[in-house]
C-alpha cells in the first residue's frame, strides 16, 4: 500500500471534498490561485482537526500560495503557543486575499501573546492589505476580549481595547482605501458603541 507524506494526505482531503461550482465561482470572482479545490470553511476545518498542529507543517502549507485550501489551513495547524510576533507580523504581511487574512486572524492570531501590539504596529504599514488585516485583527481582539477566553489571554478589557484602536481606525477612515474602508467603518461601529456603554 502507497504511503503519502503529510502534505500529500491533506492535499488527498482537499481533493476529496472539492466543490467544482465553488471553485469556478472563485475563479470568477478573481481569485489568483493556481489551485482551488472550492471548500467551504467548515470543511478545511474538519480536515486540519484531524492533523496534529505542527508550526513546520503549517509553515510548509503557508509556503504552498498556488493553493487556496492550503493557506486557508495553515492558520488551523499552527500551534498559538508557537507563534512568535516577527512569525505573525510575517504571515499578515504575507496574506494575499482577505479571506486569508480573515481566517489568519479569527483562527490563530488573536489567540497569541502580544496580538495587540501586532494590530497596533500593522495598521501602518504600506500595504492595503496588511492594514485590512490588522483591522481584522482588532475587530477580533475586541470579540476574543468580550469573551470569557479574553481573561485567559491577558487581553485588556473591551472598553480599553475600544480605546486604544478608535484613533487608529479613525485615521484609516480618512484614508479612504477601498479594500480597508468597509470593515474600518464596521468597526468604528462597533467601537463606538462599546464606548457608549
Amino acid at each position: 500500500m502507497q504511503e503519502y507524506n503529510r502534505m500529500q494526505t491533506i492535499k488527498r482531503r482537499f481533493f476529496a471534498m472539492r466543490n467544482g461550482i465553488i471553485a469556478d465561482t472563485l475563479r470568477k470572482a478573481g481569485l489568483d490561485y493556481r489551485m482551488i479545490f472550492g471548500l467551504n470553511l467548515p470543511q478545511i476545518v474538519e480536515i486540519a482537526d484531524a492533523q496534529p498542529k505542527d508550526a513546520a507543517f503549517a509553515e510548509e502549507l503557508w509556503a504552498d500560495r498556488r493553493t487556496r485550501e492550503s493557506m486557508l489551513a495553515a492558520p488551523m495547524l499552527y500551534p498559538q503557543a508557537e507563534m512568535d510576533a516577527a512569525t505573525a507580523s510575517r504571515w499578515l504581511a504575507e496574506a494575499p486575499t482577505t479571506e486569508v487574512a480573515d481566517v489568519l486572524c479569527l483562527k490563530l492570531l488573536r489567540f497569541i501573546p502580544g496580538a495587540t501590539d501586532i494590530a497596533l504596529e500593522e495598521i501602518t504599514s504600506d500595504s492595503p492589505m496588511t492594514r485590512y488585516g490588522s483591522l481584522r485583527l482588532m475587530f477580533n481582539l475586541l470579540n476574543t476580549a468580550a469573551s470569557p477566553t479574553g481573561s485567559q489571554l491577558s487581553l485588556p478589557s473591551p472598553r480599553e481595547l475600544a480605546g486604544t484602536f478608535r484613533p487608529f481606525v479613525e485615521s484609516e477612515l480618512k484614508s479612504d482605501t477601498p479594500l480597508t474602508r468597509p470593515v474600518a467603518t464596521q468597526l468604528l461601529d462597533e467601537i463606538e458603541f462599546i464606548l457608549e456603554d
